[in-house]
């Protein structure tokens, strides 16, 4: 498509609503992007629309004031549980901020409902919000949309109320299929209209997202829009206000190169991304301790309620640092931050450019910084290559200091920090083991000693990976670390109570001697016997290697045995047939044991 330029909303072929025009100046979007100005005219055209831009290039407002005109020109009118607009998203962050953006147009507009459906709230609520509200225009994340559709039960039949859907919406295309929402898009299509308008938008257009085009979108008009002053040969992912920067230390020194930054840069807006949840609750912590003076914020992917609380405080913030997971690194929207900073690299290159995408967004000017290992420098070349993503080298900060013997005192004062930090070495091994571009990023390669220095952990933790390795670099703790309290004392006198428990168990199973040959001797006989019809029955299903001729006598010796005891043949008859079969194993009368020495 050729290159199209901002322009006024006026200059838009078809006219805007006037309120809609109005809501656009109260938010303060005078002009429109390329990509607006790009996709509004086909969207409300009736063009299906696959959408390509850079993150932060304005794609949320592509896609709602298409649904708004298209729904406020619409000959009939929705009633209340009609539903006209669906627009499905990867993560409840990004569900939570286009809702916002909708509110701002809809409060114009009190004919259309919206309703937002995400996971961590409760989904009868959800339904009995519909059923009361209504939702002409519904804000979804996949897993609580396709449940939705399952609720007929409580009279809630979606199924009927997406027969007068218009537009369809699947923002973030390219995560809603990473993240193996799949099998439910799938499903949430087979219950949708066909005569329908629909609009993927993305950063990236995977093979995955061209599959999902052609399955759901009719003639669909591609439109991938670069920024000015980018060449059109250029396939640059990144704004180009971005300002990208890597820094190389030991991984025993970048935890000191981090606070260092952190604490020159108090007055601005900073996203820190780590690998794994664990290590977003540990350096949390010790961030908290380390960074004075500075709101410090934790969002990650296994929190439940207080994520949406987290998510709109740290937007309302003008300055302070939020430490998150990926679930931050797509199309959320976080007004004016000045720093992302990649602690781990990202398990993919392409999460990579979306993590520094949360910054420079719609014109603004931003800065990434990613702190790497020596041994993982390569992975500059393969961004540029790879991702059409340069960096530039910031050089390590001199008098850092070193603040891992305070992080050891925070774990050796306080058994919570402790443990976090042990998960946290753990789960950050186990996701570099995971890693996309394995070439650069090898286990087998990590300097597990500098390593835990750098988690400033007091011993190494028993796990697979370090299994049968020596650490001469490493020392660890000259203390016990059972002995280690909680700070939380109830905590504290939980632990206590279950060891005082598990010690007592202890001494039990030390003093509780096992008298398996002075069990009773019907107990012993009944076991045997119970172990005899178990290896009789395994032999006969796998195929026994008994002769046939042998297999006979065990049989004619059972008859007689079981004759004997319901009294139908005398003792000399039983040992006289017992005798005349020539086994050399003769079974007792009285018991049917074994009385042979081979066979005990």
């Amino acid at each position: 498509m050729e290159h199209v330029t901002e322009g006024s909303w006026e200059s838009l072929p078809m006219r805007l609503h006037p309120r809609v025009l109005g809501a656009l100046r109260e938010l303060g979007f005078p002009y429109m992007t390329p990509v607006q100005s790009a996709t509004i005219p086909l969207f409300m055209k009736n063009k299906d629309v696959a959408a390509e831009a850079v993150t932060g290039s304005g794609k949320t407002l592509a896609f709602v004031i298409p649904i708004l005109e298209i729904l406020l020109r619409r000959e009939e009118k929705l009633k209340k549980n009609q539903v006209g607009a669906l627009v499905i998203t990867p993560t409840r962050e990004l569900a939570i901020q286009i809702d916002e953006v909708l509110a701002h147009f809809t409060k114009h507009f009190p004919q259309f409902s919206q309703i937002l459906w995400i996971g961590g709230r409760n989904p009868g609520e959800d339904v009995a919000r519909f059923k009361e509200q209504g939702g002409n225009i519904i804000v979804a994340t996949p897993g609580r949309l396709e449940d939705m559709f399952r609720r007929k039960a409580e009279g809630l039949d979606l199924a009927s109320c997406v027969r007068s859907l218009d537009v369809l919406v699947l923002d973030e295309a390219d995560r809603l299929l990473d993240m193996g929402f799949e099998a439910s898009i799938n499903t949430i299509l087979e219950f949708l209209p066909k005569q329908r308008r629909t609009g993927l938008f993305s950063a990236t257009q995977t093979q995955e997202v061209e599959s999902l085009v052609r399955a759901g979108l009719r003639n669909p008009v591609r439109i991938s829009v670069k920024e000015k002053g980018v060449a059109a040969s250029s396939t640059q992912k990144t704004p180009s206000r971005l300002e990208n920067y890597y820094m190389v230390c030991k991984a025993d020194e970048k935890f000191s190169q981090l606070v260092h930054f952190l604490r020159n840069h108090k007055q601005e807006k900073h996203l820190v991304f780590f690998s794994t949840c664990a290590c977003v609750e540990y350096y949390g912590k010790a961030l908290e301790a380390l960074v004075k003076g500075v709101q410090i914020m934790c969002i990650h992917g296994k929190m439940k309620h207080k994520r949406d609380k987290i998510f709109m405080g740290f937007r309302r913030l003008q300055s302070g640092i939020l430490v998150c997971t990926d679930v931050m690194a797509r199309g959320i929207d976080i007004p004016e931050v000045n720093w992302v900073l990649q602690y781990d690299p990202p398990s993919s290159a392409s999460a990579f450019v979306h993590r520094c995408g949360r910054t420079a967004r719609i014109g603004h000017g931003g800065s990434a910084l990613v702190f790497l290992l020596p041994m993982e420098e390569s992975y500059v070349s393969f961004l540029e290559i790879n991702q059409k993503c340069p960096l530039q080298e910031m050089k390590l900060q001199k008098n850092t200091g070193d603040l891992l013997p305070k992080l050891k005192s925070m774990a050796l004062a306080d058994r919570a920090m402790f443990e976090k930090g042990m998960k946290a070495f753990v789960s950050y091994v186990q996701a570099y083991a995971k890693h996309e571009c394995n070439l650069i990023f090898r286990i087998k390669d990590l300097d597990f000693a500098s390593l835990a220095r750098g988690f400033a952990l007091l011993r190494m933790p028993k796990m697979p990976e370090l299994r049968g390795r020596q650490f001469p670099d490493f020392v660890p703790a000259d203390v016990n670390t059972d002995t280690i309290p909680f700070k939380d004392k109830v905590r504290e006198k939980q632990r206590q109570k279950l060891l005082e428990q598990q010690r007592k168990e202890k001494r039990e199973n030390e003093g509780r001697k096992k008298f398996i040959k002075n069990k009773a001797w019907s107990k012993q006989k009944a076991k045997k016997e119970k172990k005899k019809k178990m290896n009789e029955k395994r032999k006969r299903e796998e195929g026994s290697d008994i002769e046939d001729e042998d297999m006979e006598e065990l049989l004619n010796d059972t008859r007689l045995l079981k004759k004997f005891k319901k009294g139908k043949i005398t003792e000399e008859e039983f040992e006289k047939g017992l005798f005349s079969s020539g086994k050399r194993t003769v079974l007792r009368a009285d018991t049917g044991m074994p009385d042979s020495e081979e066979d005990c």
